[in-house]
């Protein structure tokens, strides 16, 4: 897919912590690289994530995540962790991600991860604030 559809991402430089014997990043890491990248599209828009969760009492859980591994990320390399919001639900949001090498189109694993936006007392689903969509659709749209 052509990076052209995304208007955020986070590079990282691969640690030698984050890979294996063969050098290549280890499976686990994939979804670090996704929740760092998704932390920063917060800090990017400029949602205050932790005085929203202390003001609301209601935060984000994580619902689903997949990783599709198309090709090795090996140690040292830097990456790009391209990350938009695919969808807007009433509480949730969709993350589509895709990791590529540092500035180029080619694809190195995709992945989605769903938050569900959650009252931390009863644990149910709360609806979205109409802050963080906003914020959200000036950076989709």
């Amino acid at each position: 897919m052509n990076r052209d559809i995304f208007n955020f991402f986070y590079s990282f430089r691969v640690r030698y912590s984050e890979v294996d014997a063969q050098g290549i990043v280890f499976n686990a890491h994939y979804l670090t690289f996704f929740d760092t990248a998704m932390t920063e599209y917060m800090r990017h828009i400029k949602y205050d994530y932790v005085n929203e969760v202390k003001d609301k009492n209601e935060d984000f859980h994580t619902v689903k995540t997949l990783v599709e591994y198309k090709s090795p990320i090996y140690f040292d390399q830097i990456i790009d962790v391209c990350l938009r919001v695919k969808k807007i639900g009433t509480s949730s949001l969709t993350f589509h991600i895709e990791i590529h090498p540092s500035k180029e189109d080619n694809i190195l694993a995709i992945g989605e991860v769903v938050w569900v936006n959650a009252n931390q007392l009863t644990h149910k689903a709360a609806a979205l604030s109409s802050n963080l969509i906003n914020k959200i659709e000036m950076l989709e749209n």
